[in-house]
């Protein structure tokens, strides 16, 4: 079955995939919106102590950022695909450090395949400051 024939996936369906996952429950990302005629998903994640670089810091660990990336930009293609995807690979460069601010994950579509599906994922603080970029390469092949 093609992408196309595939009903797409809506916010309340992606929360619903995020929420079954402790990984992603412990990162809190909320999906606030999903539009799959652009092949598009945003998702919030609000900083938490545990996600501090050094303690008191208020600034974001590297590696809770490259989690958002992956997970964000898995579920855009999955949107598409209908269901969540493994991840092949990915990448992220910073741009500048995230500090005492939520992240705004918005992850766009690029290719939506039958063997994989690639995303690129832009991060922001709440002011709209581009704070990182990444993209990421997931496999859309049934599992059996």
């Amino acid at each position: 079955m093609s992408a196309q024939q595939i009903a797409a996936l809506s916010a309340a369906d992606i929360q619903k995939l995020l929420d079954a996952s402790p990984f992603n429950l412990f990162l809190g990302l909320q999906v606030t919106a999903a539009d799959p005629a652009k092949q598009e998903v945003t998702m919030r994640a609000a900083m938490r102590p545990e996600f501090e670089r050094r303690p008191g810091s208020r600034q974001w660990h590297g590696g809770v950022i490259a989690s958002v990336i992956d997970t964000v930009g898995d579920f855009a293609v999955g949107m598409m695909v209908g269901r969540g995807l493994p991840t092949v690979n990915f990448r992220v460069d910073y741009l500048k450090p995230a500090v005492d601010t939520a992240l705004i994950a918005v992850s766009r579509v690029r290719r939506a395949g039958k063997s994989v599906g690639v995303a690129d994922i832009d991060v922001f603080d709440e002011k709209g400051s581009l704070l990182a970029i990444g993209r990421g390469t997931y496999s859309t092949l049934e599992s059996k």
